[in-house]
């Protein structure tokens, strides 16, 4: 986890098979809330796996955008829980080696009104970087905001239409 403010480069894509929960080294369980998505900030609380997060968000251009994120207690986050908008986010996430070279894809299985979607992160040094998209990964969706967590948490997967 980050510990310091910085550009996150990332870029999201929907997963069209399970094969990630075979190769994936490492998975956690994660409930988070927003304290305030407006479009030009995103705070977000975190619970991942026992630990906290508390996490700010700037807009971005769809690959790219500030994040400055710190560890909090559990406690805390639990606290700040109450403060949060309406709607939560609860997944668990694989962690998936991209195989010669230092990138993980983080894949995100979601759960209760968003059961259904899964979606996969890979964070890029550079919004240059290369690399191989694993085949098991479909659609791109980066910059889509309907499948930003904060666009989740209030509109529900499975409400959705389309």
């Amino acid at each position: 986890m980050m510990h310091q403010g910085n550009v996150e480069i990332e870029r999201k894509y929907l997963v069209r098979s399970d094969v990630y929960r075979r190769l994936a080294t490492a998975q956690h369980e994660v409930k988070q809330g927003y304290l305030c998505a407006d479009g030009i900030r995103t705070v977000r609380v975190r619970l991942w796996d026992d630990t906290g997060v508390l996490t700010i968000k700037g807009r971005g251009n769809g690959v790219s955008r500030f994040e400055w994120e710190r560890t909090i207690s559990a406690e805390d986050a639990l606290a700040l829980f109450a403060l949060c908008r309406d709607g939560r986010v609860e997944k668990t996430r694989y962690i998936v080696p991209i195989e010669g070279t230092p990138l993980n894809v983080e894949v995100d299985v979601f759960h209760g009104d968003n059961n259904g979607l899964v979606l996969a992160e890979i964070e890029l040094p550079t919004e240059e970087y290369l690399f191989a998209v694993p085949e098991w990964l479909g659609k791109e969706v980066t910059g889509d905001p309907r499948y930003y967590n904060s666009y989740i948490s209030a509109h529900p997967f499975n409400t959705w239409k389309d």
